[in-house]
């Protein structure tokens, strides 16, 4: 007798989440070959740097912009990434590209591996946001910018004159009295009381970049100097790259053959022009400094752009422990223009609150002064710093990342830099500490891209400091213990402090 026998299908050909993925796979796949395999074959590996023109060639600059000397070791000590770079849409999917690949893309990232996410992000971001494209939009708002700033646009005004200390030590009352900007005539505070030492030579160039201005600086030899990747072949003429050393950079430099001794002898007559790859090289005048700590000559050039570059109508401020994979241009349009904002800067990676960065400040001497820290937190708390919640959105944080900030040069974005910087005298250079305080109370407001971390991730590489003879560190560090609500009673911190512990009654 002949029985029937029942075949069944294999259980993998049941999965639907299988025949997804395949699905997905065989879709995604055409667009992973298209980019690996377009454009120099040379440097079919290296994504990020590719941007195609609008004929079909690749838009980046190949060579190399500056040959480093073997000992100087430009590339030792980058920063392993703490988390997974793929746990997130790619950092560029806001810009303009087919809304049917935009919907697919953002649906599928987080499921995909690294490799294939990448391909796809840059796909998108690459063919999204043509680069000519990109740098047509820029110059054209830079031109309309300087049309505005010639008639009556509202400009921030400063305060000029001579002072004690170079943003004028300023009590907390009168750098707060500046806080409310509602009458265009009043100047306000916002350094150069004294001599900020620039040589005259580069005075000049810095009064002529009109455009994009990309920055860093380098003081005590406290990191190296290193070239962005993946300019565009346009970039290095429209935009403005500026490297602010000290003596002691200068030394190190020279000793390595980077500047020659040529170029360090014409430069202290103050009429030759160095240039290391992109950067022009800035080197202060010894001596004339306006502060003893070089961290805090460092956050004259970081926040006070506006008034080094007069004429720049966007920054991009860079860490010097920071390499750009990224064209500038591309992140002024893709994080400040296409977002509509002021200023575009990172989330801190692990702190939400301002008051976990001082803990966490003070916990590892990121400043030797603890108790300069805690003063700045009691005088903060007792003027209105309250701790992040859902009710200050759209800022979705408290503590920024300032390795990389990007900004335009607005009414809005020049005053918060003005007020930062004077709490920064006040205090200590710890810019992160007086960000919500600043952010929070001042009008008109600020408007922020704070966007996420793996966009930060995307866009540069991190590499340690220099290390010094000393350890660079703050010494052994103390044993401590989890703080309560009975160790700050009577703080001005204390209803800030019950709030971001969830133990407040209100």
């Amino acid at each position: 007798m002949v029985g029937w026998v029942r075949v069944r299908r294999p259980p993998v050909v049941e999965s639907k989440l299988l025949c997804v993925s395949l699905l997905y796979l065989l879709t995604t796949l055409p667009l992973a070959l298209y980019v690996s395999f377009s454009g120099d074959p040379g440097r079919r590996c290296h994504l990020l740097p590719f941007f195609p023109s609008r004929g079909g060639g690749s838009a980046v600059k190949t060579a190399a912009l500056f040959e480093y000397p073997p000992g100087y070791g430009e590339h030792k000590h980058a920063l392993p990434v703490p988390r997974a770079l793929c746990s997130s849409p790619v950092a560029f999917a806001g810009l303009s590209a087919s809304p049917i690949l935009h919907r697919v893309y953002a649906l599928h990232a987080c499921t995909l591996s690294c490799t294939v996410t990448v391909i796809l992000g840059v796909f998108f971001f690459l063919h999204g946001a043509d680069y000519k494209t990109v740098m047509e939009e820029i110059n054209g708002l830079c031109r309309n910018l300087s049309a505005s700033s010639s008639s009556r646009s509202p400009v921030l005004r400063y305060q000029s004159g001579k002072r004690d200390t170079f943003a004028g030590n300023l009590s907390t009352e009168k750098r707060r009295s500046f806080f409310s900007h509602t009458d265009n005539q009043v100047e306000v505070p916002c350094g150069f009381f004294k001599e900020f030492p620039v040589p005259e030579a580069d005075r000049l160039a810095m009064e002529k970049c009109r455009g994009v201005v990309v920055a860093s600086a380098i003081l005590n030899d406290y990191d190296k100097i290193r070239q962005p990747k993946g300019l565009g072949t346009e970039t290095l003429s429209t935009a403005c790259f500026f490297m602010f050393i000290d003596n002691a950079t200068h030394r190190v430099l020279s000793r390595h053959g980077i500047l020659t001794p040529q170029a360090t002898s014409t430069i202290a007559a103050g009429g030759a022009t160095a240039v290391v790859g992109a950067w022009r090289v800035v080197t202060l005048v010894a001596g004339e400094l306006p502060y003893e700590n070089p961290a805090m000559n460092g956050v004259v050039v970081k926040h006070l752009l506006h008034r080094l570059f007069p004429n720049a109508r966007f920054s991009v401020w860079v860490d010097a422990k920071m390499q750009l994979t990224v064209d500038p241009m591309l992140l002024v349009h893709a994080l400040v223009v296409g977002k509509g904002v002021d200023v575009a800067v990172s989330k801190h990676p692990f702190n939400l609150h301002t008051m976990e960065e001082a803990i966490a400040t003070a916990r590892w001497r990121k400043w030797g002064d603890v108790e300069a820290i805690r003063a700045q937190m009691e005088t903060y708390c007792a003027n209105g710093l309250q701790p992040w919640s859902p009710s200050k959105l759209p800022y979705p944080s408290d503590v920024p990342d300032t390795a990389i900030i990007v900004r335009r040069h607005s009414l809005a974005s020049n005053l918060f830099s003005c007020l930062l910087f004077n709490e920064l005298e006040a205090f200590n250079s710890r810019d992160q500490l007086a960000f919500a305080y600043v952010r929070d109370q001042m009008s008109p407001k600020v408007s922020i891209n704070m966007f996420e971390v793996e966009v930060f991730e995307h866009i540069a590489v991190e590499y340690r400091h220099n290390l010094k003879p000393d350890g660079g560190g703050g010494g052994k560090q103390r044993v401590t213990r989890m703080a309560s609500s009975r160790d700050i009673a009577g703080s001005s911190c204390e209803r800030y402090l019950l709030k971001m512990w969830g133990e407040s009654a209100e």
